[in-house]
């Protein structure tokens, strides 16, 4: 079968967030969601006083467990010079300010971040997917959708947003019938999930499996503003009908089984699937660091010799 152009044109593409109006024979689909206020580093951003880098870098300390001396020696430096940074009576070079970001294991969307109040330009991009200096990456993720067929692949943001997907995995989202009113922009894997009109009326041990993304959510959340897209989406889906409220509070002991089988009830029969999440190993922009892609493979030959047979019919 011939390939396919994988990006639809132009932004805002209009679909349910269910999935409900999926092309299921287009594939690699591609969405590209809008930008959140956030995403850019602003003049008035560049102008925060120091001292709110002294709270940033006190913040992320605490939340990985360091003592200024600890994050000191990290970053080649002093206790005593590192507790004038915190406290606004010393102004930490653009070098400095990296290799401390560097030190706590940052993001590079909080590198930026330290690097803005401290009063310097962001050091990394956050450039859309469909930049042309991320060809290369787009042909990388295409290849991987493309050679996951038969089976489903999916690219995501940090927000769990849908960006790219295979035939595959629309064929099987509308095999799934996920259909409800039309909203725009791309599906999240968290509304589509947690949503008593999604997955949860097809996904069997559903609470087990909501838990285990909803920790997933709250990893990723680790030492993150209350502003944070990511966070205001969790508190929104937390608040669905039968959400259990336990998952409110992060709980590492979801995460407790080796690998977690994800079975989705479809016509009498049982589809039973692993996944696993890659992402790029040496990112140097904000987007691409943030990029997953999650791969489902079958757990069983039942499961695979059903899916080989409805992707035959779908004319694969």
């Amino acid at each position: 079968m011939g390939s396919t152009d994988s990006r639809m044109p132009g932004q805002g593409y209009h679909l349910n967030y269910l999935m409900g109006n999926v092309p299921a024979r287009v594939f690699g689909l591609f969405w590209m969601p809008e930008t959140w206020e956030g995403e850019k580093m602003t003049a008035s951003a560049m102008q925060t006083p120091v001292p709110e880098l002294g709270r940033l870098l006190k913040h992320w300390r605490q939340v990985q467990g360091l003592s200024q001396l600890d994050l000191a020696l990290e970053a080649g430096s002093s206790a005593r010079h590192l507790s004038f940074i915190e406290t606004g009576r010393s102004q930490p070079s653009r070098e400095m300010v990296l290799r401390l970001g560097e030190a706590l294991e940052l993001p590079l969307r909080e590198r930026n971040r330290l690097l803005g109040a401290a009063g310097y330009t962001a050091a990394y991009g956050a450039r859309s997917l469909e930049d042309a200096e991320f060809d290369k990456v787009r042909e990388a993720l295409d290849f991987m959708l493309r050679q996951q067929e038969p089976f489903p692949a999916i690219v995501m943001n940090r927000v769990f947003d849908v960006l790219m997907i295979n035939r595959a995995g629309a064929l099987m989202l509308e095999m799934l019938g996920l259909r409800a009113g039309a909203v725009k922009g791309p599906p999240n894997i968290l509304r589509l999930t947690l949503h008593p009109d999604g997955l949860r009326r097809v996904l069997r041990d559903w609470e087990q499996a909501a838990a285990h993304l909803v920790e997933r959510a709250h990893r990723q959340l680790k030492g993150a503003t209350e502003n944070d897209p990511l966070r205001q989406l969790l508190a929104e889906v937390l608040d669905y009908p039968g959400v259990p409220e336990s998952f409110a509070v992060e709980n590492p002991s979801a995460d407790a089984l080796p690998v977690l089988p994800l079975e989705f009830l479809l016509e009498g029969e049982t589809l039973s699937w692993i996944t696993t999440v890659a992402s790029f190993g040496t990112p140097q922009d904000v987007t691409a660091e943030e990029i997953m892609v999650e791969s489902f493979f079958p757990a069983n030959a039942q499961t695979e010799k059903l899916v080989r047979a409805r992707m035959a019919a779908a004319g694969d």
